[in-house]
C-alpha cells in the first residue's frame, strides 16, 4: 500500500485535543508518527483544509437487500464517501431484515466488495422488526453487528426492551431506539401542531416521541444498558436526555440535519421531500435540538439516510414514504448552520462525527489520528461555496429537500483504509 503524506492541513482530531497545523502519514493502512524518513509514495496537499479522522455516520439506511430500486451498499457507500462520510452503520430494516447471523454477514460482505466507505451492519432488536420476540443478538454479533435497533419500527413492548437492554450488556452494545408512541402517530404525515391544522394534515404530536425518550430512559436506568435515542427532534425529548446524564443513566442521542436547519412550514409545499418521521418541528423544536448540540446532551450528528425512488416520493403527501437523502449534505448542513453561526465549533462539530460516533458503536480504531489508528481521513475544504443540485448526489435516489441550496464547506479528499478513494477534483472530472 502507498505511504500518503497529507501536509500543511489544520489537523483536527477530537480524540487527541489536536487542533494544529501539521502533517499526518499513512502507512500500510494505518495512521503512523512520521514518514520514517521515507518519501511519500503521493502527497496531499492540504494548506487552507482540514484534516480530520474520517466522518463516521451511525445511521444509514442502505435498502439492500430487497429494496435495491432505492439504494445499494455500493451506491450509498459511494454517496457517503462525496459527503466525507469513511464509515457508515446499516439500518436493519432491509428485506429480508438484519435480524441473522446471516444478513448481517451479506451486509458486510457486500461492504467489502463495493470498496468504499466502511459498512458496518446494525442487528435488529427482535425477529423480523415485529416486537414480539428478541432477536439472536450473540448470532448478529458473530455476524459483525456493531448495536442493535429495529429502526422505524420502534420496540413498543417494555418488557421486551427491557430484555434488549439486559442482554446487551453482555456485548457492551448500544440499543438504539426509534422513539415513538404508535399508537399516537396513526396516520400522521407531519407535526401535530398549528401547521397541521392550517393545512388539514393529519399531525404526530411531540409527545409520542417524549413519552417514549422517558419510558427507555427509565428502562436504561433500571437495567444498566446503554441506551442510544435516534433522529431526536423535540424539545421536550432533548430536555428528559439531559436529565438522564445528569443522573448517571448510559443514555445517549444523536440529531439529523433536517431537525436542526428546517421547521414544519416548509410542508406548506405539499413537498413529501419534507416528509420524514420523526417529523420536522417547530421553530421552538430546532431551537432546542441546537441548544442540545451545543451543551453535549445531543452527542453525534448524523444522517437518517433514507433513500427513496422518484416515482414514490411523487406519491401524494399521505401515500409518499418517509425520508430523504442526507449523505453527501452532512458536511455543508452541519457548517451552514451550526459553524457558521456560531453555534459549534469545528472540533466541536467534528468530535460529534468521529470520535463519539466510534466510541458509540466500540469502533476502537476509528475516529481518531492517533498513531496506530485506522487510516480512514477526510480532508475538508472548510471556505468551499456550492450549490446542492439533486440531479448530481452519487445516491441512487434524489429525495433531498435541499436541492438548489447555497451552502459552504466540502470533503475534498477521503482516504479509507490507507487509500485515496475519492477526491472532490475527480469527482469533477468524471461529472
Amino acid at each position: 500500500m502507498p505511504t500518503i503524506q497529507i501536509t500543511g492541513g489544520r489537523i483536527i482530531d477530537p480524540s487527541r485535543d489536536l487542533d494544529a497545523v501539521g502533517d499526518v502519514w499513512i502507512r500500510d493502512g494505518k495512521v503512523v508518527a512520521d514518514g520514517g524518513g521515507a518519501a511519500a509514495d503521493r502527497v496531499v496537499d492540504a494548506r487552507g483544509l482540514i484534516v480530520a479522522p474520517g466522518l463516521i455516520d451511525v445511521h444509514v439506511h442502505l435498502r439492500e437487500p430487497g429494496q435495491e430500486e432505492d439504494e445499494t451498499i455500493a451506491t450509498g457507500a459511494a454517496a457517503a464517501l462525496a459527503g466525507g462520510v469513511t464509515t457508515v452503520a446499516c439500518m436493519p430494516n432491509t428485506l429480508p431484515p438484519i435480524d441473522t447471523q446471516a444478513t448481517a454477514e451479506f451486509v458486510v460482505l457486500q461492504g467489502r466488495r463495493a470498496r468504499q466507505a466502511n459498512v458496518f451492519p446494525v442487528g435488529c432488536v427482535s425477529k423480523g422488526r415485529k416486537g414480539e420476540e428478541l432477536a439472536a443478538l450473540g448470532q448478529l454479533v458473530a455476524g459483525g453487528a456493531v448495536a442493535f435497533t429495529d429502526d422505524g419500527a420502534p420496540v413498543s413492548d417494555a418488557g421486551l426492551m427491557r430484555r434488549a437492554l439486559e442482554y446487551s450488556k453482555m456485548f457492551n452494545l448500544v440499543i438504539m431506539q426509534h422513539c415513538q408512541v404508535m399508537e399516537l402517530t396513526a396516520g400522521g404525515v407531519m407535526n401535530e401542531g398549528f401547521e397541521s391544522m392550517r393545512l388539514g394534515l393529519g399531525g404526530m404530536p411531540a409527545a409520542a416521541e417524549d413519552i417514549m425518550v422517558a419510558r427507555d430512559i427509565r428502562l436504561a436506568e433500571i437495567t444498566g444498558g446503554r441506551l442510544h435515542v435516534q433522529h431526536i427532534s423535540t424539545a421536550r425529548a432533548v430536555e428528559l436526555v439531559r436529565e438522564g446524564k445528569r443522573r448517571g443513566i448510559r443514555v445517549t442521542a444523536e440529531a439529523c440535519p433536517h431537525h436542526f436547519s428546517l421547521t414544519d412550514e416548509s410542508l406548506r409545499t405539499f413537498d413529501s421531500n419534507y416528509k420524514m418521521n420523526p417529523p420536522l418541528r417547530t421553530a421552538e423544536d430546532v431551537a432546542a435540538v441546537i441548544d442540545g448540540l451545543k451543551d453535549g446532551t445531543i452527542e453525534i450528528l448524523c444522517t437518517d439516510h433514507a433513500p427513496h425512488a422518484r416515482e414514490k416520493k411523487m406519491r401524494e403527501l399521505d401515500q409518499a414514504p418517509f425520508g430523504i437523502v442526507g449523505l453527501e449534505t452532512l458536511l455543508p448542513i452541519t457548517v451552514t448552520h451550526l459553524i457558521e453561526p456560531g453555534h459549534l465549533s469545528w472540533p466541536e462539530a467534528i468530535r460529534k462525527m468521529t470520535i463519539n460516533a466510534a466510541n458509540l458503536l466500540n469502533l476502537s480504531n476509528k475516529g481518531s489520528l492517533r498513531p496506530g489508528a485506522d487510516a480512514d481521513v477526510t480532508v475538508i475544504d472548510p471556505a468551499l461555496a456550492w450549490t446542492v443540485e439533486a440531479s448530481q448526489l452519487r445516491s441512487k435516489s434524489k429525495n433531498t429537500p435541499y436541492d438548489g441550496w447555497q451552502v459552504r464547506g466540502r470533503a475534498h479528499t477521503v482516504i479509507v483504509d490507507g487509500e485515496v478513494r475519492y477526491t472532490l477534483a475527480g469527482a469533477a472530472a468524471t461529472a
